[in-house]
């Protein structure tokens, strides 16, 4: 029975060998896009109105109840003027 010895640096070099193989073939980068929501305001500072003055909120404390009842008859009108367009813009944004 004539073996002969196992010899480490044989094992070692094909140990290396093989680790730099598998690092001579890394693939290339590839590029993905990738789609991230990003928040949006859909009204800008200037498409919104400015809001109405109202009588009522000018009266005294002190004012009769006709006087308030006649203040917001006179702003019933602004009021709903500045509701609908507050609604339209609202609007554009759901859609």
């Amino acid at each position: 029975m004539n073996q002969k010895p196992f010899k480490f640096t044989n094992l070692a070099g094909l140990v290396a060998m093989v680790l730099l193989a598998g690092c001579a073939a890394t693939p290339a980068p590839v590029t993905q896009r990738v789609d991230v929501p990003v928040p949006v305001f859909c009204v800008k500072p200037g498409d919104v109105p400015a809001r109405p003055d109202y009588a009522v909120e000018k009266l005294a404390p002190s004012a009769s109840d006709g006087e308030k009842v006649l203040a917001l008859a006179r702003d019933w009108p602004q009021g709903r003027k500045y509701e609908e367009a507050l609604e339209a813009i609202v609007a554009g944004c759901l859609n």
